[in-house]
């Protein structure tokens, strides 16, 4: 019997074998252009497609990566939360005066309430998540925790002011926490209506004399 020759093996190039289909997207960046659109357009009104050209990924890939709208809208809610702890973190800086904190916090929120490439965006948790938990069993606590952090920290910046001289001995900590953080929400909300900043800025100053008294 005639065996057939066998070809010779092909040289091998050192080249290292290509494993499956790369990703063609960055999740992480793709998740930060989902917040992105949600803050623009508000969770109802954001279609998939509109996320979908925004991420720059097909819906399979969207779906196989984040999830459904409601999956992808938390994910990208949480994403906003960790960012915002980040982007405020030096205004709680334990160095800081009272009005210092104050003033950095007031800001840091005019900064990126007024950011959007559509116009400003205000906050998520105010403008948009909120609109979300009257009818969102799972999304209401985390709003609910969002604006009840805020207050409960200043709250125990504005106790160690009283213990350390900068607030009175009568001030109320609990009213007080009350009104900075109802400052920021509203400055959020007219943010998104497009206030001037100036505006906004008078807004801050009258909060923070209000708390701390006339800057002399």
């Amino acid at each position: 019997m005639v065996q057939k020759k066998k070809n010779p093996p092909e040289p091998e190039t050192g080249a290292p074998k290509k494993r499956g289909r790369p990703r063609a997207f960055e999740p992480d960046v793709a998740l930060g252009k989902a917040m992105d659109t949600f803050r623009d357009g508000g969770f109802a009104a954001t279609s998939l497609d509109d996320l979908s050209e925004a991420m720059g990924i097909n819906r399979p890939s969207l779906y196989g990566t984040f999830g459904d709208k409601r999956e992808l809208f938390l994910k990208a809610y949480d994403r906003y939360r960790a960012e915002m702890a980040a982007k405020f973190a030096h205004a709680f800086d334990p160095k800081l005066t009272l009005r210092q904190m104050l003033e950095a916090i007031y800001a840091t929120a005019l900064d990126v309430y007024l950011a959007g490439d559509k116009g400003p965006r205000g906050c998520f948790t105010v403008m948009t998540a909120t609109s979300e938990a009257m009818a969102d069993p799972e999304i209401r606590p985390l709003v609910q925790k969002a604006l009840g952090s805020t207050q409960r920290t200043l709250a125990r910046r504005f106790q160690v002011a009283v213990e350390t001289g900068e607030l009175p001995p009568t001030a109320d900590v609990q009213v007080l926490s009350q009104i900075a953080a109802s400052t920021i929400e509203a400055i959020a909300i007219r943010s998104r209506a497009r206030v001037p900043r100036a505006e906004l800025e008078v807004i801050a100053k009258g909060t923070v004399d209000l708390i701390c008294g006339p800057k002399r």
